[in-house]
């Protein structure tokens, strides 16, 4: 299979859609949430014509309809350049590189599906974060299981925001591909001049880094819905990066990987701004709703709930210390106060910033 990023004649799309730039080929999006939506905008903003597909007929109906994706992005209106595929088949028709925005408990489920009906010239990217509960694996593991070693794959990730992108703020995220030349072409096709990203052929680190925010934007939700204030917070972030590199170079990944976007980056935003489901599912949990209650207002996945204990158990396999996750787990699923866990962490032995 050949990897270039360019394409031969044959295959360039006779008619592209309005809006879009000529002979490019279409890039699919399959899933219709927020994230997903708010790609598939920027990929038709960045002159490709872009097809979205969601499972929901209904969904799919309202957005051609509407223009705009009612449910999880009201205010972005579709370019000219986006349209909504009525069926799976359509919208993997012709297209070059495939985007997956699904939450990683239906990301095997995705793959199986498209396993059959990947054209030889396809590349696969995806922006969905966590280990697999089950396995402990991660996406990119996840992808090769399912659809061997021939498909040129990559990760999106980093610090942002759907609603953001969606209203066309200034953004920058990270492409992480063992494939450079992917991880390009991919960056390429998302850049405009308000979206800027990063290519990386770190996709371990990108991914781990990834799975461990969304744990810690609970934990930061849990930390200022008890009041514990600005002291707390910051040292719960510090020591969570701190976290997120043991499990990330335990797992082969670059330190300096978590100095970046999908690392430090992703980390900040995620616990420090209400937008983020996993901090506003922590804080909930602070004023004493239940995590069922909770996890219905939101409406949405919070990725950080189950991944709590998905990275719990690829720590303890791997003999990774990562007591802020821990703590955050016993909150979760075993009950312990919050409170009680903060006392813990404070008492432990003393010992070097940096062991």
């Amino acid at each position: 299979m050949s990897r270039a990023a360019s394409t031969a004649p044959s295959e360039l799309v006779p008619e592209p859609a309005s809006g879009a730039s000529p002979g490019l080929l279409p890039v699919a999006v399959l899933g219709a949430g927020s994230w997903g939506t708010a790609l598939a905008i920027q990929f038709a903003r960045a002159g490709h014509p872009t097809r979205l597909w969601g499972r929901d007929p209904a969904q799919r109906q309202q957005m051609e309809r509407e223009r705009c994706n009612a449910r999880y992005l009201p205010d972005a209106a579709f370019p000219e350049a986006l349209r909504v595929a009525d069926t799976l088949d359509a919208a993997l028709e012709g297209a070059r590189d495939l985007l997956i925005a699904v939450p990683s408990h239906a990301l095997r489920a995705m793959l199986t599906e498209l396993r059959p009906r990947l054209a030889p010239r396809l590349r696969l990217a995806w922006a969905t974060k966590g280990f697999e509960l089950d396995t402990g694996l991660l996406p990119h593991q996840v992808a090769r299981a399912v659809l061997g070693a021939d498909v040129p794959i990559a990760v999106l990730s980093g610090p942002t925001f759907a609603r953001e992108v969606g209203a066309g703020l200034p953004t920058a995220m990270v492409v992480a591909s063992p494939d450079p030349e992917f991880a390009t072409a991919l960056a390429t096709s998302l850049s405009s001049s308000n979206f800027r990203a990063y290519t990386s052929t770190d996709i371990v680190g990108v991914e781990v880094g990834g799975a461990v925010k969304n744990v810690m934007a609970v934990g930061a939700g849990l930390s200022d819905g008890l009041g514990f204030g600005a002291n707390t917070r910051i040292a719960l972030i510090t020591r969570g990066l701190v976290e997120m590199t043991r499990l990330g170079s335990a797992l082969g990944a670059s330190r300096e990987t978590f100095m970046g976007l999908a690392g430090l980056g992703d980390l900040v935003l995620t616990c420090t701004d209400d937008q983020s489901r996993n901090r506003r599912f922590g804080l909930a949990l602070a004023r004493g709703q239940d995590v069922a209650t909770t996890l219905a207002a939101i409406g949405q996945v919070v990725e950080g709930h189950l991944a709590a204990r998905a990275v719990r158990a690829v720590a303890a396999r791997h003999g990774v210390s990562m007591p802020i996750v821990e703590g955050i787990h016993r909150t979760l699923f075993e009950g312990v106060p919050a409170r009680d866990v903060v006392h813990e962490l404070m008492t432990r032995p003393i010992k070097s910033e940096f062991d």
